[in-house]
Parts: structure tokens; C-alpha cells; sequence
């Protein structure tokens, strides 16, 4: 009887702690890196991945920190927005929406200014596969409120 409760409460014990194992720290606990950080990690991940050149790099280093401030500033904008609770209006929302969609190509066509167009194939590539991993953590957060 001594041992099946002692092997029960390994049991337990080892299952408690491979679940703690698999699950991922809260947003809230991951340390937040500054702009600056965030701009230097991708221009360091573009760099490997595409093969920059220094002067692409110093390029894609000044767009980077462009559109940093411009997404700051649209987020300062939404949250002033929050506070003051006020929902948008259904045109405040499509006038957003056509205003990111048109970041999204400016970015696009400084990119492929700068870019050689192997690079730019491969940078569009990586765009696609980001946008299919958002897609799927979306997917995995609807099921987890369920």
C-alpha cells in the first residue's frame, strides 16, 4: 500500500511539473525591449538572412526606425483614443485601415529600392511566413479564450 501511494504521488508530481515545463511565460513577464533594441534585432536577423551589404544595411536601419516612430505614434494616438473611451466610428476604422494598408506599401517600395531583387524575394518570403505565424498564435488565443 506504501508504494502504490508513494508512486502515486511521483506520478502526480512528475505530471505537475511537465506541465509547468510546457507552458509559456504570460506576456507580462517577457522583458520588453526598447525601439532601438527591436529595430537592431530585425536589422541583425535582415542582415543574416538576406546578405545586406553595409550600405543596405545603414539603409534599412534608417527605414527601420522610420516606421518604429510612425507605429508609435499611431500607437499613442489609439490609446489617447482608449482613455478618453470613445469607440471609432466604423469610418475612423476603414480610414485606418486604408492608412496602414498604405504604410504597408510605402514600406514595400523602399524596401525594394534598397533590396536586389533575390533579396527582395526572399525579404517578401519572410513577410509571408510572419504573417502565417501571427495567424496561427491568433487562431491558438481565440481557442484558449473558448
Amino acid at each position: 500500500m506504501k508504494k502504490l501511494l508513494i508512486a502515486a504521488m511521483l506520478f502526480v508530481g512528475i505530471a505537475s511539473f511537465a506541465q509547468d515545463m510546457d507552458q509559456k511565460p504570460a506576456r507580462e513577464q517577457r522583458e520588453r525591449m526598447t525601439p532601438e533594441q527591436r529595430n537592431e534585432k530585425q536589422l541583425q536577423k535582415l542582415t543574416t538572412e538576406l546578405n545586406l551589404d553595409a550600405s543596405q544595411q545603414a539603409q534599412v536601419k534608417q527605414l527601420l526606425a522610420d516606421r518604429s516612430a510612425k507605429a508609435e505614434k499611431f500607437r499613442e494616438a489609439r490609446k489617447e483614443k482608449k482613455d478618453s473611451n470613445t469607440k471609432p466610428t466604423a469610418e475612423e476604422k476603414a480610414a485606418f485601415k486604408k492608412q496602414m494598408e498604405e504604410e504597408v506599401a510605402a514600406n514595400d517600395a523602399k524596401m525594394k529600392s534598397i533590396l536586389k531583387a533575390d533579396q527582395y524575394t526572399k525579404w517578401k518570403a519572410l513577410q509571408e511566413e510572419k504573417k502565417d505565424k501571427m495567424r496561427e498564435k491568433m487562431k491558438e488565443r481565440k481557442q484558449d479564450k473558448i
